[in-house]
């Protein structure tokens, strides 16, 4: 029988064994993954499948409505069967995307943040940006987190949820006192600037998801190594790389390692900056579901 996988599944998950899980699916066969985009306006929908063998096969479907006064992305994630195909599991499109993004980036951190790292900034101070204080708590635990936001009463309400942030007021000071900046914007063009990043950062950017959206500017890029979850769903999509790219003012050289090439992925220095694109990708999304439905199957057992 086909499982149902509620939001309240959270509740058996813990943001490193998620990370790990990412990491282990990274060890299995190159996945293959198939992304398309439809727009209207400001409105987009989204379809990824995956298919790893030994895994199985995903297909997410997520609509993203900026307008919406309620969430603004929706969808729903089908889990099927490698032996068979057939549905095994439609797990919460929330709780996937949730810890997807978050464990996806968290694990970015934990390869190339320095582990000392004691102040993190998060830049924006949506539903994303709540997730990113769990899930960088539970690797950096002595951290200190500080929020930057367009709005001050967006910044006001992610601290009512986490009392121990810090609202910054000043974006290029916060970001030159960050250890991490991580953002997780709306934005169609850079809020970050790289001549504010101080050696030793690690800035990982989430939130540019179409061809035409940026979170930082060339000189980010230029002063940074790069990392990326995946080539396929970043370099020629995402317009943090694409834009780029096309200008000329990086060489897709520059872009040292994807998850898959572990020896590769990994800071090289103490000073040096090193910058993560979050793509995502219907590749995660099915390591992330599968981990679910395991932890899900392992407390009905229990």
């Amino acid at each position: 029988m086909t499982e149902i996988v509620p939001f309240e599944a959270e509740a058996k998950l813990d943001w490193i064994a998620m990370a790990r899980a990412i990491e282990a699916g990274h060890d299995l066969p190159p996945a293959q993954v198939t992304d398309t985009f439809l727009y209207r306006g400001e409105d987009t929908l989204l379809n990824r499948s995956a298919w790893i063998e030994g895994l199985g096969i995903a297909v997410k479907v997520a609509t993203i409505f900026p307008g919406n006064q309620g969430p603004s992305i929706n969808g729903a994630v089908n889990l099927l069967s490698d032996k068979d195909g057939t549905l095994e599991a439609v797990v919460d499109f929330h709780l996937v995307t949730k810890w997807k993004t978050a464990a996806d980036s968290l694990l970015g951190a934990m390869k190339l943040a320095r582990p000392d790292s004691r102040e993190i900034l998060i830049v924006g101070a949506g539903n994303v940006a709540a997730s990113l204080c769990e899930a960088y708590g539970a690797a950096f635990p002595e951290a200190r987190f500080t929020v930057w936001n367009r709005s001050r009463e967006g910044a006001e309400r992610l601290k009512a949820q986490h009392p121990d942030i810090e609202i910054a007021e000043d974006l290029e000071q916060a970001v030159g006192r960050a250890d991490i900046v991580t953002c997780a914007t709306m934005a169609k063009a850079p809020v970050v600037r790289g001549d504010w990043l101080r050696p030793g950062t690690h800035l990982d950017l989430i939130g540019a998801f179409t061809p035409h959206m940026r979170e930082a500017d060339d000189r980010a890029l230029q002063r940074a190594r790069i990392f990326v979850d995946a080539r396929a769903t970043t370099l020629d999509h995402i317009g943090e790389l694409k834009i780029p790219l096309e200008a000329g003012a990086i060489a897709r050289e520059d872009v040292v390692a994807e998850f898959s090439e572990p020896k590769l992925f990994r800071r090289g220095s103490e000073d040096e900056i090193t910058l993560f694109k979050n793509g995502g990708g219907a590749h995660l999304d099915l390591m992330v579901a599968r981990h679910i439905l395991d932890r899900w199957r392992a407390a009905d057992r229990s």
